[in-house]
């Protein structure tokens, strides 16, 4: 800062939160062993801690530490925070009443290794006057003499309470952090087990439309075999009854005639092969005849059964013709 045009050299220590750069980091005052802080002061509480308007409307990302660090020097140019411990003019040196102010031996002040700014200088922005040194302006008010920093009590035991807050700050912070982690683990390993069960319902959801496709392809031939079963209906519903079982079942074409036709022709030869087999276990007709009327036999089915294959590929390929006629009819 510059007070008076001379630069002065203003220790803080600023501690990066983990919800910088969203909220303001926390600014305090690191006085050396000749300084003291200015009571009162507008913008510093005796504890050190550091409250300016900047901090107070800190918005992200605006806000950013090199505004801070201006803002501060123009405010400690116009109120200085600290000023010079005044020495005692005669050598001898006051007794110090209680030889053990604090029972407790004091603690080094920088006590948190996750600190993210180490003290540092605040000094002017435009580098006037940079090696003016490091002290801070004498204090003009101030003309009763106080002890030095280590016989003064109330200082000492200041400090060790601020490092002991400072201390159990550092544990609840770490202790957070590590539960943040923890619970972070956790949200991975959640978000992993979703994306797995999103392939799998995603998997599942494409079967299932296949399947409709599939159904929806069944449905159309299940109504275009109950067009063809009403108009076969109509066309019998008043012819007289059928007394011959050959007459019971009249085929719709030439193909479909000879298809019934290799059908029965190859049933009937299956039948006679198994009569045979009977017929030679029980030793009612010689091997050797068995072996000739098997052997024709087998030769009759084979072609029966070759015609009977024909004739499928045959029905096959009008039955796709019809269903493309269908098809476009029901389209139109």
């Amino acid at each position: 800062m510059v007070y008076q045009n001379v630069t002065y050299n203003i220790p803080i220590v600023l501690w990066l939160m983990e919800t910088y750069p969203r909220h303001p980091p926390c600014v305090f005052l690191n006085p050396t062993r000749d300084m003291i802080i200015k009571r009162p002061h507008p913008h510093v509480n005796p504890s050190g801690l550091v409250s300016i308007p900047y901090l107070h409307n800190w918005i992200y990302p605006s806000s950013n530490l090199l505004d801070l660090a201006r803002h501060l020097t123009h405010i400690f140019g116009r109120d200085p925070p600290l000023y010079t411990r005044q020495t005692p003019t005669t050598p001898n040196r006051p007794l110090n009443p209680n030889p053990n102010p604090n029972p407790n031996p004091p603690i080094d002040h920088n006590p948190r290794p996750s600190r993210l700014s180490s003290a540092s200088s605040l000094g002017s922005p435009y580098g006037a006057g940079a090696g003016a040194g490091a002290g801070c302006p004498p204090h003009h008010h101030h003309h009763h003499h106080r002890p030095s920093f280590s016989d003064d009590p109330n200082e000492v035991y200041r400090k060790n309470a601020i490092n002991n807050i400072l201390a159990t700050v550092h544990a609840d912070v770490a202790a957070l952090r590590r539960n943040r982690e923890a619970e972070m683990e956790g949200m991975f390993s959640a978000q992993a087990v979703l994306r797995q069960r999103e392939e799998v319902l995603g998997k599942g959801f494409r079967e299932m439309q296949d399947e409709k496709e599939g159904l929806e392809q069944q449905l159309q031939m299940v109504l275009m075999n109950s067009d063809v079963l009403e108009v076969w209906l109509r066309d019998n519903e008043g012819k007289p009854k059928m007394t011959t079982v050959d007459d019971v079942f009249e085929p719709c074409d030439v193909l479909s005639k000879q298809m019934l036709e290799c059908t029965a022709s190859d049933l009937a030869i299956e039948d006679l092969v198994y009569g045979l087999d009977k017929a030679v276990q029980e030793g009612s007709i010689p091997f050797d005849l068995y072996l000739k009327n098997i052997r024709s036999l087998s030769r009759e089915q084979f072609f029966h059964r070759a015609t009977a294959a024909k004739v499928r590929a045959a029905q096959m390929q009008a039955h796709v013709a019809s269903m493309a006629a269908r098809t476009s009819q029901y389209a139109l």
